[in-house]
């Protein structure tokens, strides 16, 4: 063979080399995700990290995870979005802080060819993401508002409820989880995708926490100010009733009203066990995040997007309530069980 002819077999050989290489599936070593949580300091978001983090060395995926410094801060998790897309990612998580306000970016990366999944929180419109790996957070709700009304008996219809919900903008979490309480309570919830339409006199107020301790604080004592005869108290997540607890305790009123939550997370369980909150509902952030890396190795080699659960436009990852106070009419498990349960 000629030297010419040798370099153009050569030539060739490489091009075919190149062409099946496009061709081809990716393979796991090939395959990015990325994981976007609201924060990096929320117990349930550091689960849901640990969760994907696992998964994805088991299967041999990388990982990148980015977060907001706060809940609310979707300027960040929008900046992470670009990243995602320039680093050639083949999936995205997320748990949105701006449920409506993410979806342009979310777009973006659709339209790059890459599946978008919401974990826990849907976004709104819901189908502006590939899928939903989620709680029932209306159902979440709904157990912890059955369970107050079923423990207060004749009392819930004299209550004074006060709402310790997560930011401003109203994610689909918090209203979910919001509305779903006052249905299990019997609240007439109006428009039941808005917070705060109600007219039900047992009411007090509505106050925001950032889904933190400190937050739960600051609205309990704001709520406090504005009627110190609260008795209920629902919360978005366990570190806000954390923080609603201590405002109670340092009034002396601790004893004296029903603090009840979402997460089941093994500090709040704990926090059930030893009296801080009377019931919470139980979520499985880890199951969320390691279905979700599993779910976008599959699209990365087939093209195969998740499908929801039978009967909901979201994959229904599980809930259930946490107490050591049954009540009649409301599924329950213990704290013991639920300690065995929380998290992974």
């Amino acid at each position: 063979m000629t030297k010419s002819a040798f370099l153009k077999s050569a030539m060739l050989g490489t091009a075919a080399a190149a062409l099946i290489a496009v061709s081809a599936p990716a393979s796991a070593a090939d395959i990015g995700a990325c994981l976007i949580t609201k924060t990096d300091t929320n117990p349930f978001f550091v689960k849901m990290k640990e969760g994907a983090a696992a998964k994805a060395a088991e299967i041999g995926v990388s990982l990148k995870s980015y977060a907001g410094k706060i809940d609310g801060d979707s300027e960040s998790q929008v900046a992470a979005i670009e990243t995602c897309i320039a680093d050639g990612a083949k999936g995205i998580l997320i748990t949105a802080s701006d449920t409506a306000g993410i979806v342009p970016a979310v777009k973006q990366a659709r339209d790059a060819g890459i599946l978008v999944i919401a974990l826990d929180t849907p976004l709104d419109p819901a189908d502006a993401a590939d899928a939903t790996f989620a709680t029932d957070n209306f159902l979440a709700g709904e157990l912890i508002g059955k369970w107050a009304a079923a423990t207060l008996g004749d009392k819930a219809k004299d209550a004074k409820i006060a709402f310790l919900n997560l930011t401003p903008s109203q994610p689909t979490v918090d209203v979910l989880r919001n509305q779903g309480f006052m249905s299990g309570f019997g609240i007439d919830v109006k428009d039941v995708k808005k917070i705060g339409d109600e007219d039900d006199a047992r009411i007090v107020g509505h106050d925001v926490t950032n889904g933190n301790e400190e937050g739960g604080r600051k609205a309990m004592e704001n709520l406090l100010q504005k009627d110190p005869g609260i008795n209920v108290v629902h919360t978005i997540n366990e570190p806000a009733a954390a923080g609603a607890y201590e405002a109670l305790k340092a009034v002396g009123m601790e004893s004296n009203v029903l603090i009840v939550s979402v997460d089941g997370g093994c500090p709040g369980v704990k926090n059930v066990a030893d009296g801080v909150i009377g019931a919470t509902s139980q979520q499985y952030p880890l199951l969320m995040a390691s279905l979700g890396i599993e779910a976008i190795k599959k699209f990365a080699e087939t093209g195969e997007k998740p499908a929801p659960t039978e009967g909901k436009d979201f994959f229904d990852t599980g809930v259930v309530l946490v107490t050591d106070k049954p009540a009649a009419g409301v599924e329950s498990i213990d704290t013991k069980a639920g300690t065995d349960k929380c998290w992974g």
